[in-house]
């Protein structure tokens, strides 16, 4: 484990509405991890347990179709969350995460994020805002994705 440095990080829509101090003690619940590229961080239908701030490098989000199809949803880049509803909801995960290239990897775990709300309850709110935030901003993309898929086969019907 490495240390968590959020300098570049603190436009990350995860860090909305926080100040610097209240970014600063957010770090200390956080863990660093160097990945290297192909390697799996976690696997659809496995219970989650961390939310991911990808520091650095490229991960690819990918979810099975069929048996053996797999079909990548989408690729990140530094700055961008995933993983987000595991902190609140330590559910099965709905799909595969893996590194593109070497990457550094910020986590927060359920239970140090259930210590963050404990400890620091103003904090802990508006972080899980944040979150909350995020999920729903997918979810919307996914709809209007979900909708131009659609509307494409129809298309391609007429």
């Amino acid at each position: 484990m490495s240390h968590v440095d959020f300098t570049n990080l603190v436009d990350s829509p995860l860090f909305t509405e926080l100040t610097r101090p209240e970014i600063e003690i957010l770090k200390t619940f956080f863990t660093s991890a160097e990945i290297p590229r192909g390697k799996t961080i976690f696997v659809e239908n496995m219970p989650g347990e961390s939310l991911y701030l990808l520091q650095a490098g490229k991960v690819e989000i990918s979810q099975m179709l069929a048996e053996m199809d797999e079909q990548v949803v989408v690729t990140l880049e530094a700055g961008d969350i995933f993983g987000e509803v595991a902190v609140i909801d330590k559910g099965n995960r709905i799909a595969t995460a893996r590194t593109l290239e070497d990457s550094t990897l910020y986590s927060l775990s359920h239970d140090s994020f259930n210590q963050l709300l404990k400890e620091k309850p103003r904090l802990g709110l508006q972080l899980t805002l944040n979150i909350f935030r995020i999920f729903t901003g997918k979810m919307r993309t996914a709809k209007q994705d979900y909708r131009a898929m659609l509307t494409n086969n129809l298309a391609q019907k007429s």
